[in-house]
């Protein structure tokens, strides 16, 4: 919003430091040094900030070893903790820094929060217990977590919305896209980041994508695998940008999986990706849209204008990425490339880049904004996919759902001692 806190400059860092720019990264650091304030009166999203500020210091410090990152990080998650004081646990969409007063967004099923908001936090939180020795972050996460096990799940699958009042489901409407994505992400991520002692994160990982691929995942006339929305009692047959990350996750959670299922799981992420990369190639710019549909005759293309839009992001890149670590089939450099060519010619402007309003247009017209998002994830996944594989490492790192790489604590047990020794 309009404080000064430097959203940019924080969820760029670590890309600065892995592409080797480290003039401008020392820049950064002594930004946030001086003025990273957190003391803020102004209203922030706890997710968002959970997984932008949060996570881009936490992965600055485990990168450099500068102390600065760590105590700015811990600063912030202490402003976000009132967000938890809520009857049931699950917090508040957005807290107010200053005050600490939570509320949750106008527009969510009755006064619900939202499950890929208070469902992605545990990777950045037990970082914050492992490097502080305080458990508080960790038994928040973990209480979030115990009380959607007891939940009741239609379909086995986890509705998008949660009442923090009540602990009871809001709607029963379902996402791997926006709402819910990263919720799933995050319950695989959880494990790999355990060195894959968190059996309980991988069970409901496995019970989840059972679900999903039961009554989300479909295949098209033309023989595209898409992953639709349950809305109101049926499937929608429509993907967005944001569900594109899926791919990625299928590919990186294959090994593992239930039943030797692992061939299977890498397939559906290759499929995943090539739909996405297919919602690219049908356009004009070689964008993707915000979302597609497969209705009819209309397949991975935008119907609506509203779903036009291209605003930077990095989940189809994302995938690519995750698919060339696991395959090395050349294809997914080639579509990389064609992406960044695209992003270079049309969202280029004299002060940075710029999202573009519809992908179909041969003369489009920008958004005027550049999303903190574009430096953190869309650039940094593009750079690891030419880059060699000894880049961060999958055995050693773990990427939040902003690209910020933390690395897989290698723990006798879960207590968190906070002991440094594994690196």
């Amino acid at each position: 919003g309009n404080s000064q806190m430097g959203a940019t400059i924080v969820d760029a860092l670590d890309t600065l430091y892995i592409m080797g720019l480290h003039d401008e990264f020392r820049e950064g650091q002594e930004w946030i040094d001086k003025n990273l304030e957190f003391s803020v009166n102004s209203e922030v999203s706890v997710f968002e900030v959970n997984i932008r500020f949060i996570g881009g210091l936490l992965a600055a410090y485990y990168l450099s070893g500068q102390e600065v990152f760590k105590i700015k990080a811990v600063q912030l998650a202490g402003k976000l903790l009132p967000a938890f004081n809520t009857p049931t646990g699950i917090p508040w969409a957005m807290v107010n820094l200053k005050s600490g007063v939570g509320r949750n967004w106008g527009w969510a099923s009755a006064g619900s929060s939202i499950l890929a908001e208070f469902g992605t936090l545990h990777m950045e939180f037990v970082h914050l217990s492992y490097l502080t020795g305080d458990p508080v972050y960790y038994n928040k996460v973990m209480h979030i977590r115990k009380l959607l096990q007891k939940m009741d799940r239609p379909n086995g699958l986890y509705p998008n919305y949660l009442n923090p009042r009540t602990g009871r489901w809001g709607q029963h409407h379902t996402s791997v896209g926006g709402l819910g994505d990263s919720f799933y992400e995050y319950l695989l991520k959880a494990w790999l980041m355990s060195d894959k002692m968190d059996m309980e994160a991988r069970k409901m990982y496995d019970d989840a994508i059972e679900a999903i691929e039961k009554h989300l995942i479909r295949k098209s006339n033309g023989g595209l695998t898409f992953i639709g929305e349950w809305k109101n009692g049926h499937l929608e047959r429509k993907m967005g940008h944001l569900t594109c990350f899926a791919g990625g996750m299928f590919a990186l959670g294959a090994d593992g999986s239930r039943d030797d299922k692992a061939g299977h799981y890498l397939q559906l992420g290759a499929e995943i990706a090539h739909t996405c990369h297919e919602s690219y190639d049908r356009t004009t710019l070689k964008l993707g849209p915000e979302a597609f549909k497969f209705d009819g005759g209309v397949e991975a293309v935008a119907v609506r204008q509203n779903e036009k839009y291209y605003i930077l992001r990095p989940e189809v890149i994302e995938t690519y990425w995750y698919m060339w670590r696991f395959t090395h089939d050349p294809k997914y450099r080639q579509w990389g490339w064609e992406a960044t060519q695209a992003i270079d010619k049309y969202c280029r402007v004299s002060g940075g880049f710029s999202g573009v309003k519809d992908v179909y247009s041969s003369s489009p017209t920008y958004d005027d904004v550049q999303q903190s998002f574009f430096l953190a994830e869309t650039l940094k996944y593009l750079y690891l996919l030419f880059s060699n594989d000894d880049l961060l490492p999958l055995d050693n790192w773990v990427f939040n759902t902003e690209a910020h790489p933390l690395p897989v604590l290698h723990l006798a047990n879960t207590t968190l001692s906070g002991n440094p020794a594994y690196r």
